[in-house]
């Protein structure tokens, strides 16, 4: 299938590694321009040489600027001031009992996770409508419609992303700009697997054990029983931004694995 991408500007967030980075890999694989993102200068140039190395004739920029605050989402739409495709993907977790989460985590997670999408998206809505197409995509959880007791705080965020992403779906009634949110259920990303590295050693068992005994205790609705590969995840990402997908519009796309049991 054609997804229509070529000569897309594309910028996705937090994309080094992990879903941001399988998102771009799969846009530019598309013939889309990608802009990879990231906080370290390093970081960013070696995911946009692992990209040029897989796809030479591709368009690749990196722009490396920290999210977490209004200045450096200034410094990145100055730096890319024109995108007909935005995926929020920058995103951090921490897994803690609700009652040692600080204010300052509680500020920390929102600025992360919910103020870089509501900045950026701030920025580039209005120029998608003048064009009358463009794309924004919040990469939420299941966490924001299942907020999970370890993590209440980054489930709070998730649930934050998708009424941000429904609100400002409704603001381009009538036009050709979309947007939407998907859900990953638990993904094999980088931080993942160093998180469940170190469970497997505290507990003195190998990662396929923890993996096996997270789903069965911590998430036993999980339909495919294992984490989600993040190319799997981009999969609809890039769907979901193409010319293809116009009538998917202010959704909650849910690629968790089955674990959200309700219908809707």
């Amino acid at each position: 299938m054609d997804l229509q991408l070529q000569g897309k500007r594309a910028l996705i967030t937090g994309s080094t590694a992990g879903i941001g980075f399988a998102s771009a890999r799969e846009l530019a694989a598309e013939g889309a321009s990608v802009v990879i993102n990231g906080r370290s200068v390093d970081r960013v140039e070696t995911a946009r040489q692992q990209l040029l190395a897989e796809f030479p004739q591709a368009n690749v920029r990196g722009v490396a600027a920290d999210l977490s605050t209004a200045i450096g989402v200034w410094s990145l739409v100055n730096a890319v001031p024109e995108v007909d495709i935005l995926v929020n993907n920058l995103g951090i977790f921490d897994p803690q009992p609700f009652e040692a989460i600080e204010d300052e985590e509680w500020f920390r997670f929102f600025e992360v996770n919910v103020m870089s999408g509501v900045r950026l998206s701030r920025q580039y809505l209005p120029r998608m409508k003048a064009a009358n197409w463009g794309r924004i995509i919040f990469i939420s959880s299941e966490s924001g419609l299942c907020p999970p007791a370890e993590m209440v705080h980054y489930g709070m965020t998730k649930s934050a992303q998708l009424s941000v992403s429904r609100g400002l779906a409704e603001t381009c009634a009538g036009t050709n700009v979309t947007v939407n949110s998907v859900l990953p259920g638990p993904t094999r990303t980088e931080g993942v697997g160093d998180f469940f590295g170190k469970l497997a050693a505290e507990a003195g068992q190998t990662l396929a054990e923890t993996e096996t005994d997270f789903f069965a205790n911590a998430r036993p609705t999980s339909i495919i029983k294992r984490f989600i590969e993040p190319q799997e995840i981009a999969a609809m990402v890039t769907y979901l931004c193409s010319p293809r997908a116009a009538a998917t519009n202010g959704a909650a796309v849910r690629v968790e694995g089955g674990i959200v049991r309700a219908l809707m």
